[in-house]
């Protein structure tokens, strides 16, 4: 017999993925934007973030209001934690989508500065990190999780890269520095997506496995 419980927790499944599904979106949005050079997408950045904070106060409130009717077992209440935690980095991730929309904007005012290698790489890593960490939690895949946090140190290394072909161009092109930093802050802010994917994954091996691997605790293989 399927339990009350696990409906509602299905429903809360759903939810995170409905939400999910547009942080995708709007940062698939704001990127193709900046590759492109078509700055009528970042409207849609907008609309989709105000869309995902509506989404995160949904989830908040049905978590409480799962907890407050059940008594959840040690298992099912990392899982209801879990989805608090999830839907705060998705609201978060939304903000960085509209960061990256801002600076975007200001970035297409001008003639590009440099061929875009490894923002797009940067940007499809960061989307497929965002769509696995949440696949992993739906399916309780604790393998998948574990090759979410892998990809990380491939986003931190295109923004290092980046960082340092940026810093030698604004030293010989003053004029740029503006602009140049726009690159900057896009690369950092993907960066920041990468991270938010890296905390959802590691609240899925929490949820499944109940190992805390945050700040250098159980090393996840």
């Amino acid at each position: 017999m399927i339990r009350h419980f696990d409906l509602e927790l299905k429903n809360l499944k759903d939810q995170i993925l409905a939400m999910g599904g547009h942080v995708e979106l709007a940062v698939e949005a704001a990127t193709q934007a900046l590759i492109q050079r078509k700055p009528n997408l970042l409207s849609q950045v907008h609309d989709l973030e105000a869309k995902i904070n509506r989404e995160h106060m949904e989830v908040d409130e049905s978590c409480l209001q799962l907890l407050a009717r059940q008594s959840p077992l040690a298992a099912d209440l990392r899982l209801v934690i879990a989805v608090l935690k999830i839907s705060t980095d998705l609201e978060r991730m939304g903000d960085q989508a509209v960061n990256i929309a801002y600076n975007t904007k200001d970035y297409l005012e001008g003639e590009p500065i440099k061929d875009l290698i490894d923002i797009p790489i940067m940007a499809s890593t960061v989307r497929n990190m965002v769509r696995d960490s949440l696949d992993a939690f739906v399916r309780q895949d604790r393998d998948l999780a574990a090759e979410v946090l892998k990809r990380d140190d491939v986003v931190d290394a295109l923004k290092d890269k980046l960082f340092e072909e940026l810093i030698q161009y604004m030293s010989k092109h003053s004029s740029n520095i503006e602009r140049a930093l726009d690159l900057i802050l896009i690369a950092r802010n993907l960066e920041r997506l990468g991270d938010h994917a890296t905390n959802i994954a590691e609240d899925v091996i929490f949820a499944v496995t109940g190992d805390d691997i945050r700040h250098g605790g159980k090393q996840c293989p």
